[in-house]
């Protein structure tokens, strides 16, 4: 399996979340989930499953054949739906689907990535764990302002290198798939998809950084906590046994640049939600709002101005290529399509064949059960992608932006915090962890295996977790998110 395709695997899985990009809702709204069952639930699980089974257990099938399973599973929605209900409702849907939600989702992670490409960081330092420890609270930091995946391509090769000398650095990638992949992109939208899927429902920008601060910080300042011991322990051992490949030079970094670009696309973002001048234009039925159409072309030309800004020599040693967008933009657009019909039955509640799953989060009394949301959230999203987690979780809690920011803002913060965390527990959890494991790989990081990596997150993550329902979702509920 090529190095471009084992990263764009990893990226879909990202991309698997953001079915729902600009008010899913409305589209599956017309759609009467009353009337359907489990069944129209299978292509949606069959195609997650196929994205988290097929770069790990039939790589060259999957690398191969991606676009045709996926276009399998969407044909499985799209042709009963034009049979089954009538055509303007199912047009309407897969209409507003493809133009109100694949495309800004796909815009928006052109100009993310290319962006990010564009950005080197050069020079090489000596890994020693105060200095790991510093290089891992700056990518925790970056990841909420470029995303999980932009600070991982940006920082993985420079730590791989700081430690390419020592014995023991297997735990250093592992930590940094926790720390700067996963749990550091939890302050705002840009950060994590699923945040991301949040905002474009209705969250307010600026809503994660305010209720996820204490529980980001308490997760990440253990994290480093621990890092730092081991590390210590394990650099005692083994001093400066190795020659160093990559001697010590001083560190750089080149295309900055590119971060006016990252600034246009959150100006974009923040304009979608802030800018409403009452003018929309219609297609199929589908009114689709000046703001949302202004903020995908602003995007857009970040994304084009990279391209041509950049220095080329910077991306091509920050081994950029084009295979992750590919491989999102065919089943990403697969994914759209199937998650609709799950957002029918979703919205129909107690009424809906997913009734079992909206019980087992609530309480005897109706009221959320926020330990449940976290974990369920979570355990789904270390194997089916955070992002669609995120989105299933937010329906069953109501689907209303206003009321999970207000009086069920602790039910909001549980399912955020469980989606963006809890990828960490898997290579197939969050984009960039997969991605991370094949750079680490071809670098000569002697990687763990899928199920070695998880006994690394559960021994280290479940435990924090633990403490973390205890904090905010037990015993300190009423104070949670301050």
């Amino acid at each position: 399996m090529r190095h471009g395709s084992r990263v764009a695997a990893a990226t879909v899985l990202a991309a698997a979340g953001l079915a729902a990009l600009v008010e899913p809702a409305h589209a599956a709204a017309a759609l009467d989930g009353r009337a359907m069952g489990l069944a129209w639930c299978l292509p949606f699980a069959g195609l997650l499953l196929s994205i988290a089974t097929g770069p790990v257990f039939y790589p060259h099938v999957w690398e191969h054949h991606y676009g045709k399973i996926a276009a399998l599973w969407a044909a499985l929605v799209i042709v009963p739906m034009l049979a089954l209900f009538p055509f303007e409702q199912s047009a309407g849907a897969l209409t507003f689907t493809m133009l109100g939600e694949y495309l800004p989702f796909i815009i928006l992670i052109f100009a993310l990535y290319a962006i990010a490409g564009g950005i080197l960081v050069t020079g090489n330092i000596h890994g020693a764990p105060g200095t790991n420890t510093a290089i891992l609270a700056i990518g925790a930091v970056l990841a909420s302002f470029v995303g999980t995946t932009g600070a991982s391509m940006i920082m993985i090769r420079p730590i791989i290198r700081a430690n390419d000398d020592r014995v023991h650095n297997v735990h250093v990638v592992v930590f940094f798939i926790f720390i700067v992949s996963n749990c550091g992109g939890a302050l705002t939208p840009l950060g994590d998809p699923p945040l991301f899927v949040g905002f474009l429902k209705g969250v307010d920008f600026f809503w994660t950084t305010r209720f996820l601060f204490t529980e980001t910080a308490i997760v990440i300042g253990a994290l480093l906590a621990i890092f730092f011991c081991l590390d210590t322990v394990l650099y005692r051992r083994e001093g400066r046994i190795k020659p160093d490949p990559t001697p010590d030079s001083r560190v750089g970094v080149k295309g900055l640049s590119m971060l006016l670009l990252i600034a246009v696309v959150v100006a974009a973002i923040l304009l979608r939600g802030s800018w409403k001048p009452g003018v929309s234009f219609s297609l199929a039925g589908i009114a689709f709002p000046l703001e949302d159409i202004v903020s995908n072309a602003l995007m857009l030309a970040a994304g084009l101005a990279s391209l041509r800004l950049a220095n080329p020599l910077w991306r091509a040693q920050n081994g950029f290529n084009w295979g992750p967008v590919k491989e999102v933009a065919k089943l990403f657009a697969a994914i759209f399509v199937c998650i609709v019909p799950v957002i029918a039955i979703l919205a129909a509640g107690r009424a809906g064949a997913l009734a079992p799953l909206v019980a087992l989060v609530s309480n005897a009394d109706g009221t959320p059960n926020n330990a449940m949301y976290f974990w369920l959230t979570g355990a789904l999203s270390s194997f089916l992608d955070n992002a669609p987690t995120y989105l299933v979780f937010f329906e069953l809690a109501g689907g209303d932006a206003k009321t999970l920011m207000g009086p069920l803002s602790l039910t909001l913060t549980a399912i955020s915090t469980g989606a963006v965390f809890m990828g960490a527990n898997s290579y197939i959890g969050n984009a960039p962890n997969f991605m991370v494991y094949a750079i680490a790989k071809d670098m000569g990081v002697k990687m763990p295996s899928f199920f070695g990596y998880m006994a690394w997150s559960m021994a280290i993550l479940v435990p924090i977790f633990a403490v973390v329902t205890l904090l905010f979702f037990t015993i300190r509920a009423p104070l949670a998110g301050w």
